[in-house]
């Protein structure tokens, strides 16, 4: 048999003999010590697991920031100087930090341990010449297995004996009706869906029997190779990380750079101790880094994550929120995703006309049309006896779970019960009129099912339903209207073309008069002497508000991709009917062929959201940029491999968390508009302080107080901003461009100047008046607190004025949080507690007419650069 290490043989092209020989097996199995020894030899049936992270290692991690590098930095440099109460602080904002990113990470991904749990436990195996049960894990290459309806299969297997085998691998190749299957050898090149005299590991039998040789176990079968290829595919950073993490390393060397040289001005030019310059460097360092960010940042992002779920969009990773604002393209699976999985009738044929049959899925609710007219069903006697044969020759059953109709069998089946149920037929009552006498049920050699029926008034009748080119040969007559007349075959076969460039399956129905004597089927029954009634063409229709969905993403400049194991003419059928172009369609794709294309367009700098429900999406929706599972239909190895999971399996929610994504990337641009210029005047306000040979107008501790305080308040306002006009309507941001633009910088800057001239001014006045240095102190704190509430005013509109009602009202949350923030400020500079760790004084009344009249500049300035800006751009 073939070793363990060289390339195994292509099973589906030898005959079942050869399988056996190449294996070194027999019909009846392994015995005993041959399996043994292959399970040494091969290992057990099981999906090798990666070992995950442990909390500590989840928690070390938060602290792997370059910027949480230089605070611990300044931490040891205060406790090295012996300011216990500084390095308390800065320690205490890392370690808040580290808590949350710790807290709302989560659990570590499990993609590849819900794929080992799609194996089944136990298997119908021949060993020792008997048929027995057991642990699905202790199968080796070479044993036999049996296969009954209802079985999941627990290895790959290259089929022996056949009956009537139908097998569900719609989570392996995408497939979305039952696969028909034999054990005929087929071609080298053949794709995996089409290997139909192979079983595939994980997939599911809905019909028939069957046994087969185990060819792979564990990791060496598809769902293996899909597992190992998922452990491979390396997760990509979203846009927002690699500019945040791209800016965070130059923002460092800018600090050390200003820092290193503010020590040296100091101690060289000024003569100061080195003691004082190394303070005031670390308070340059304490101020010019945003430690409050990374805090607002998951905020934000946890809000996101709270309005997308009231949207059907549970988020598994948080970065994946943001990340939706950007995507340029979404590869989307066919079944499941952009259609229900549930296969409908769409046309019903007679020899007279051609019906359209309204409604989606299982639920019997429809009509009929001929030629755009409504029509009923019981004033067309040949419809009505399509539906009753499709009834009545079918042994699938229709019920409804929690609001939802499901189908018991066969979908195609599933589907035929629909159409019956739509023309007003009634299941039971049926069955109680025509009761079933016999049946032959469906071959795949026979292509076909037919049923004996007898009813109450002594007459006898055959229904067959099947492949229209083997019916066509069986029925000399066709239906027309109350009329048998000579079947017009060139009809059929040009109607049977239309139906299957719809990408419609197509069945045919016929029926034929037998002697009420007859009480057995056999196959002489159904050689001819039909009358062909007409033809059913179904397919598994999109999904609702899939149309709408493909719509509103094309108007967001967003382009729709299909990316689908099914068949190419199917795959077309569904594009069209949803406005995606047939150059946007691929068809047949294995996993490897979907991991390539997302890693493709990932390469000529697109941004990437992966839609599925299969275990054949699993890679791509783990190397996409947001990978997104269905949360009804999807495989749990999906759901795992995905950031986000749609509640409801509908696309169009895709739509909504786009733009849910695209609002919190806005709000976050806004937060980071309004921290960076508090953290930037600070520094300012240290520099200026040392080229003028001034104390510190502000201390670290009192700079992380401001930071930290302000960004639980103010800025926390800025994350819950509702959604801009028209955010669905401009095209996706590029992710290349950077993460300030030039007006954000002058922004930054402009407000940091501000910021430094109102509290540097004030606060030279306040000694010059003979206030302490506490007491001056204070006065400058609250003076940048003062500046970022009125800033908050008016940053809630890049350049848009505020000077209006909703401009000023539009986000009340803003007012509670700049009182929350006053009352903080009372705190930190009359309570005794706070004074004495903060190093604050009490201010009088005419200090805090001087706060408010300077902070107020920064509203006035701004909203008359807005308004310059404005006028620009009306004049260009």
């Amino acid at each position: 048999m073939t070793n363990k290490h060289t390339a195994p043989p292509t099973w589906h092209t030898l005959d079942a003999q050869a399988t056996l020989q190449q294996l070194a097996s027999t019909p009846n199995g392994l015995d005993s010590a041959a399996a043994e020894y292959r399970l040494q030899q091969y290992g057990a049936n099981r999906i090798q697991m990666a070992k995950p992270r442990s909390a500590l290692q989840r928690f070390l991690s938060q602290f792997h920031n370059i910027l949480i590098y230089i605070l611990l930095a300044a931490a040891v440099s205060t406790a090295l100087l012996e300011h216990w109460i500084d390095t308390g602080v800065i320690l205490g904002v890392v370690l808040i930090n580290a808590l949350i990113g710790f807290i709302q990470e989560g659990k570590a991904e499990s993609a590849i341990n819900a794929i080992r749990q799609l194996l089944s436990p136990q298997a119908s195996v021949r060993r020792d010449g008997r048929l027995i049960q057991m642990d699905a894990a202790l199968l080796v290459p070479g044993d036999i297995v049996s296969l009954q309806s209802g079985d999941k299969v627990p290895a790959d297997l290259r089929l022996l004996t056949v009956k009537d085998l139908r097998v569900d691998e719609s989570l392996l190749t995408g497939e979305s009706v039952p696969v028909d299957k034999h054990n005929r050898p087929v071609a080298t090149d053949t794709p995996i869906a089409e290997r139909s005299c192979m079983a595939w590991s994980g997939t599911l039998v809905t019909y028939g029997q069957a046994s087969g040789v185990v060819t792979a176990t564990g990791q060496a079968t598809e769902i293996g190779h899909i597992s190992t290829l998922l452990g491979k595919v390396e997760k990509l950073e979203t846009p927002l990380m690699r500019q945040l993490a791209r800016f965070g390393q130059q923002l460092t060397i800018a600090i050390l750079l200003i820092a290193i040289a503010t020590f040296l001005f100091g101690v060289l030019v000024h003569g100061d101790s080195p003691t004082d310059m190394l303070l005031a460097a670390v308070g340059l360092a304490v101020a010019a880094i945003p430690e409050g960010l990374p805090a607002i940042m998951t905020i934000a992002l946890a809000i996101g994550v709270q309005r997308m779920a009231k949207r059907n969009a549970i988020i598994r990773l948080l970065p994946a929120v943001e990340t939706l604002g950007s995507v340029t393209v979404i590869c989307t699976d066919k079944t499941g995703t952009l259609t229900r999985n549930e296969m409908t009738v769409q046309n019903v044929v007679t020899a007279s006309a051609t019906i359209s049959v309204s409604g989606v899925g299982y639920a019997p609710h429809g009509e009929f049309r001929n030629t755009g007219q409504s029509i009923q069903p019981e004033d067309c006697p040949v419809l009505l006896e399509i539906a009753r044969a499709a009834l009545l020759c079918n042994d699938a059953e229709l019920h409804q779970t929690d609001g939802r109709w499901q189908v018991s069998g066969d979908p195609t089946e599933g589907a035929l019960i629909t159409l019956a149920l739509k023309a007003g037929l009634e299941a039971r009552q049926q069955q109680h009129l025509f009761p079933r006498t016999d049946v032959i049920p469906f071959e795949s050699q026979h292509q076909l099912m037919a049923s004996l029926h007898h009813d109450h008034a002594g007459h006898a009748f055959i229904y067959v339903k099947g492949a229209p080119e083997r019916l066509l040969g069986m029925c000399q007559q066709q239906r027309q209207h109350d009329l048998d007349l000579p079947i017009a075959s060139d009809f059929w076969e040009t109607r049977i073309h239309w139906l299957a460039d719809q990408g419609q399956r197509v069945l045919a129905l016929a029926a034929k008069r037998v002697p009420p004597s007859k009480r057995e089927l056999d196959f002489t029954d159904l050689q001819d002497g039909f009358t062909l009634l007409g033809l059913a063409g179904m397919i598994d229709p999109p999904g609702e508000a899939a149309f709408d969905a493909v719509a509103q993403c094309h108007a967001a400049g967003i382009r729709v991709q299909m990316i689908t194991g099914d068949h190419a003419v199917t795959a077309q059928a569904i594009a069209r009917s949803l406005n995606i172009a047939a150059t946007e369609v691929f068809a047949r794709a294995t996993p490897e062929d979907k991991l390539l294309r997302v890693e493709s367009l990932q390469a000529s700098g697109e941004v990437i959201a992966m839609t599925g429900d299969g275990v054949n999406d699993a890679p791509a929706l783990r190397r996409a940029d947001v990978g997104i599972a269905m949360g009804k239909r999807g495989t749990e190895v999906a759901k795992e491999a995905a950031e986000i999971v749609l509640a409801d399996d509908d696309f169009a929610s895709i739509t909504h968390a786009v733009e849910e994504g695209r609002t919190v990337h806005d709000n976050l641009k806004k937060a980071i508009l309004f921290i960076l210029p508090t953290s930037f005047g600070e520094a300012l306000i240290v520099i200026a302080a040392v080229l003028a040979g001034y104390m510190l107008p502000i201390t670290p501790v009192q700079i992380l107080w401001i930071n930290m305080v302000t960004t639980v308040t103010l800025a926390l306002t800025l994350a819950v901003e509702p959604a801009e006009t028209r955010v669905m309507q401009r095209p996706p941001r590029d992710p290349q461009e950077p993460l300030l633009s030039r007006m954000l910088m002058w922004r930054i800057l402009f407000v940091s100047l501000i910021m430094l001239a109102g509290t540097f001014s004030l606060f030279v006045l306040a000694l010059q008046s003979g206030a302490s240095l506490e007491t001056a102190r204070t006065l400058a704190v609250n003076t940048v607190v003062l500046f970022q509430i009125f800033y908050l005013l008016t940053a809630r509109y890049l350049t848009a004025s505020v000077l209006n009602w909703q401009g000023l009202t539009g986000n009340p949350m803003i007012w509670w949080a700049s009182a929350l923030l006053l009352l903080l400020q009372m705190a930190f500079t009359y309570l005794p507690p706070m004074q004495a760790l903060f190093h604050t004084a009490a201010l009088a009344t005419n200090h805090w007419l001087w706060i408010i009249a300077v902070a107020s500049s920064v509203f006035l300035l701004i909203e008359l650069e807005k308004w310059l800006v404005r006028l620009y751009a009306a004049n260009k």
